[in-house]
């Protein structure tokens, strides 16, 4: 099963990676790749550089960020095909342990619907 772990941050805290965190983070990374776990994952650049579109009653807009309303941003994500939700979610908290106390992040965790799933409608995968 392939799940999509989003890496929800508050890009405003100030707060930068450390050079021991980076370390750890590289040593977790091995790890799970290592595991046949992790299938990709990436940091995102600030919202400030980014630019959201909308489709809303037919008409399309744009707004280019930082998007000040919005306390959470996703930071990052991380790609991973395990047996389970379970096993999703250890490798999740692994993930936010390895930042220590003084970090506020989220990860949620979803289960990707794949066009071959059995019993999947297509109503289903659109969603």
């Amino acid at each position: 099963m392939r799940f999509l772990s989003l890496i929800r941050i508050n890009e405003n805290n100030g707060l930068q990676p450390s050079e021991q965190l980076m370390s750890d983070m590289g040593k977790l990374m091995e790890e799970v790749t290592r595991a046949g776990v992790m299938l990709d994952t990436a940091g995102l650049r600030p919202t400030s550089e980014g630019t959201r579109v909308r489709l809303s009653h037919g008409k399309i807009s744009m707004v280019d960020g930082p998007f000040t309303e919005t306390k959470e941003v996703i930071g990052g994500y991380a790609m991973m095909e395990t047996k389970s939700m379970e096993e999703a979610i250890y490798w999740a908290t692994r993930f936010l342990k390895v930042h220590g106390d003084e970090w506020d992040i989220t990860c949620e965790v979803r289960q990707l619907v794949m066009h071959r799933d059995p019993g999947v409608t297509a109503e289903a995968a659109a969603s």
